[in-house]
């Protein structure tokens, strides 16, 4: 290459495993074969001592300035992509943030009007129609037009993983996606006609189907990605099949974002014990991103990280 990507990583809670695997994978020969990357941590000035597995203010807001700082210098071009480490969302609360996620807190900072989350794998790639809300709350936020809108920033996004024409399937928010209304109007009343409008624009989209089956579907190689209505419905297969391997993207930023697929895992911080195998899979799939998608989509290898939240 002519010119050396340059990923930025952001440490994420500083009183979680961010800090320990942003320095592994910054030096991991794997990172350094395919980019230049950046660290981004407390403040230099900051004299505030994180322990390690504690829950502060101080960490979230810590955090919260790192993603800032990057953030403003993948916009403004200094750095070619961001690649995040796990954020603790009750340390954001503590600090008075109203984000509950990196998703939502960078569709703020970049002024993205549709964002989605994706987790990609060699196995199963989800993209999530609703984030970080309880699920009582659901129903409510699952309209049309959002999930209008997550098939069609999925189908953009997916050509530049190697995947020209995607195959998208939604998978079904009640259980037997519904029965036609019998077990819950939501699969009839708005994925059915989602789909429809999806498919009158172009988009191969099959749905909805019955959440308990179309993962499964999706990993023997019939889809391409599945739209999960919720988190846990979502997440749930994804860190069965690849936890340590999947990588969240944030899709419809103006700039290119990637994470680990596991949290903070306080349990484990200051131990030793973390592996930085997801967040070295999250800068090398950002600097591929940044370089320009030209061959198959990338093997990942696989890891863990302990007990850990996304």
């Amino acid at each position: 290459m002519s010119a050396r990507i340059r990923v930025g990583i952001t440490v994420g809670d500083p009183a979680g495993i961010g800090p320990e695997i942003a320095r592994a994978a910054a030096a991991d020969p794997r990172v350094t074969a395919v980019c230049e990357p950046v660290l981004y941590g407390p403040a230099a000035d900051n004299s505030v001592v994180f322990s390690p597995g504690v829950l502060s203010a101080e960490a979230g807001r810590a955090a919260y300035e790192a993603i800032e700082r990057a953030t403003a210098d993948a916009v403004a071009g200094r750095i070619d992509a961001m690649a995040t480490g796990p954020i603790h969302k009750e340390a954001f609360a503590l600090a008075g943030f109203a984000w509950r996620g990196h998703t939502e807190l960078l569709a703020h900072l970049t002024g993205a009007a549709e964002v989605a989350m994706m987790f990609y794998s060699s196995r199963l790639c989800v993209v999530l129609v609703t984030v970080h809300v309880a699920l009582s709350a659901v129903p409510r936020l699952l309209t049309r037009r959002r999930v209008e809108a997550t098939l069609a920033l999925t189908a953009t996004a997916l050509p530049r993983f190697g995947i020209p024409s995607p195959r998208l399937a939604v998978a079904g928010v009640n259980p037997h996606a519904g029965e036609g209304g019998l077990l819950g109007s939501e699969d009839r009343d708005v994925l059915v006609p989602a789909i429809a409008s999806a498919r009158e624009r172009g988009l191969d989209v099959t749905g909805p189907i019955p959440a308990d089956t179309v993962f499964r579907q999706a990993v023997a190689g019939r889809f391409d990605a599945v739209i999960a209505c919720y988190h846990d419905q979502g997440l749930i297969p994804v860190k069965l099949v690849a936890f340590g391997e999947a990588v969240n993207v944030t899709l419809g930023l103006p700039i290119i974002r990637t994470s680990v697929d596991h949290g903070t895992a306080f349990d484990i911080a200051g131990k030793g014990l973390a592996d930085a195998s997801s967040l070295v899979q999250a800068v090398r799939l950002a600097a591929r991103l940044a370089r320009g998608w030209d061959q198959q989509p990338v093997a990942l290898s696989s890891g863990s990280t302990g007990e850990a939240r996304s």
